[in-house]
């Protein structure tokens, strides 16, 4: 039989985890980390067009930074979709 000793660790074990992966997903769902991924996208982007000699790379380089921006907010929106029908068919 399992001490307490032993169950008390596991369950702070898994109490510690449970807080990580709520932080994950907070920051996955961020304003901040979406703010972030569309400047760097805007800047790879400009910096690339501009070594390819495109002309107006930085303004070339809105384009798809904001695109990108918008497929990370619509994919929570498929994301319950694509779960609904999952649940459905199994």
């Amino acid at each position: 039989m399992a001490s307490l000793g032993k169950i008390d660790r596991r369950l702070k074990s898994i109490e510690d985890r449970n807080k990580r992966v709520e932080s994950d997903k907070e920051w996955e769902l961020s304003w901040t980390r979406r703010f972030l991924l569309m400047i760097f996208t805007y800047l790879s982007i400009g910096f690339y067009l501009h070594a390819i000699k495109i002309a107006e790379p930085w303004l070339n380089a809105i384009v798809p930074a904001v695109a990108f921006m918008l497929s990370t907010l619509t994919l929570p929106f498929f994301k319950r979709v694509w779960l609904k029908y999952k649940s459905k068919n199994a």
